[in-house]
């Protein structure tokens, strides 16, 4: 039996349209596969000192405002708690601590030494682009938080963090002691305030570089 030219031209024609066909389906399906994809979840890292449990109390605050942020998931650790891998896979790490004679507490300063000490981030900086931000609670008025926070961030810049605000200039405070005893409503809100920010910079961070 033998076929035509036309009749060649006519199924060469037909077999094109099926193959274009089929590769127009997998092209879509696949497509359809990478949006069905959900983004990965911003991890925050909010870790503190406390001992009256005002400091913790701020802390519980910025995770709420962590978790307000859609795409984020928060953890809440004391700072001897946390492990390396809590830290290298927070995208975030808000740390909090009570003003000891206008400085961060003991117990903090030892988180911060164990970044190197026990978890070893030097010298790769596994710490390098993470969000960084503080928080700090103290019995006076000028009872040194801001001094505090910005003792907080300097260890974080010192390991090449991105460090942000939100609350206050240098981060969320609170006065315990006095006419303003524990936490009140403005500075809960303000703790809450600077863990919304945290997670939408991360956010940012998270999403445009995996772009």
């Amino acid at each position: 039996m033998f076929l035509s030219l036309t009749s060649i031209t006519r199924l060469r024609l037909i077999g094109s349209l099926i193959l274009c066909t089929l590769l127009l389906g997998l092209t879509t399906g696949s497509g359809e596969a990478f949006a069905d994809e959900p983004a990965p979840l911003v991890k925050v890292l909010v870790t503190y000192h406390s001992l009256s449990g005002n400091t913790e109390r701020m802390a519980e605050a910025v995770v709420d405002g962590v978790k307000s942020v859609p795409g984020t998931e928060a953890l809440l650790k004391r700072v001897g708690q946390v492990t390396a891998d809590d830290l290298f896979s927070a995208d975030a790490v808000v740390v909090g601590s009570p003003v000891y004679w206008s400085n961060m507490s003991g117990e903090v300063k030892t988180f911060f030494d164990n970044w190197q000490f026990k978890f070893g981030v030097f010298p790769d900086f596994k710490m390098k682009n993470k969000i960084g931000a503080a928080f700090a609670t103290g019995g006076q008025v000028s009872s040194g938080k801001e001094v505090t926070m910005l003792t907080i961030l300097a260890a974080m810049l010192g390991n090449q963090m991105i460090v942000v605000s939100g609350g206050g200039a240098f981060g969320a405070s609170a006065t315990t002691e006095g006419d303003s005893p524990g936490i009140d409503k403005k500075e809960m809100a303000d703790a809450k305030a600077l863990g919304r920010r945290v997670a939408e910079v991360a956010v940012i961070m998270l999403r445009g570089s995996s772009r």
